[in-house]
């Protein structure tokens, strides 16, 4: 039938159904637009697991958090893991991988405690998703895009259901208050369990973590802690160390 002959009431209907459809149509096609030039999942998680540093990265702005960034990269720390506790981390997360490719940096997001800020991290460029403990929903959210997630646990039975949920590997976290020892306890029961310990990760210890069986380490503070005072050539050298210290490890030195 004309739309000329219908009724007023139908023709706004049948408006307000089209508009909305073509709304849809936008949303749909923004997201996979955002997600054009993203990686497999499999390609992240084996260069981050090759490079074996994840710098997590707190700072009080958006150009600290880029110059943490860059001497990490300098330094070989491929793996960069912007936490939401960054004052406009999504903003930093989409600038990095407008700067660099995947191949020099595997951007990440940290400190994700649900799923709208999983998305929003994805959207942004986010190749993975690091949360301090396990949430379902944030989980689902990756798995529907595809990207690697990595929740932390503290206990085995923690960590058993971060697997159960569809985690890529386990956060272990915080590292600190059990040492390598626990990776080691893990492997024991399962063995099939990829791990990656965050906190009190530094230069000295590294390559104990690796040994014990983790698929690679994430560094904050120790790594990073230059920032503070504009050192970030230290932050170099130590992600170099780093580095150095996580490829003998691998290599039985």
């Amino acid at each position: 039938m004309p739309l000329g002959k219908l009724e007023h009431g139908q023709q706004r209907a049948m408006l307000i159904g089209a508009a909305s459809i073509a709304a849809k149509r936008r949303i749909r096609s923004k997201t996979i637009v955002s997600l054009e030039g993203t990686m497999e999942k499999q390609q992240i998680l084996n260069q981050l697991q090759e490079c074996g540093v994840v710098a997590v990265v707190r700072a009080d702005s958006e150009e600290q958090a880029m110059k943490i960034a860059d001497a990490c990269i300098k330094g070989g720390v491929k793996g960069i893991e912007i936490t939401f506790t960054v004052p406009g981390a999504a903003d930093i997360i989409k600038a990095l991988t407008q700067k660099y490719s995947p191949e020099e940096m595997i951007v990440g997001a940290g400190t994700v405690l649900d799923a709208e800020t999983a998305r929003t991290a994805i959207l942004a460029g986010a190749n993975y998703i690091v949360s301090p403990c396990l949430d379902v929903a944030t989980v689902k959210m990756c798995l529907r895009y595809q990207i690697a997630c990595m929740p932390g646990a503290m206990t085995i039975k923690e960590a058993v259901e971060c697997m159960e949920a569809g985690a890529d590997i386990v956060k272990i976290f915080p590292g600190n208050l059990f040492g390598p020892k626990i990776i080691k306890a893990i492997k024991g029961p399962i063995p099939q369990m990829k791990m990656m310990p965050t906190g009190g990760v530094n230069a000295e210890n590294c390559a104990e973590w690796i040994k014990a069986g983790a698929v690679a380490v994430g560094a904050g503070s120790d790594l990073t802690a230059g920032a503070k005072t504009g050192d970030y050539e230290s932050i170099t050298e130590i992600g170099k160390k780093m580095v150095a210290a996580v490829k003998a490890a691998r290599e039985g030195k």
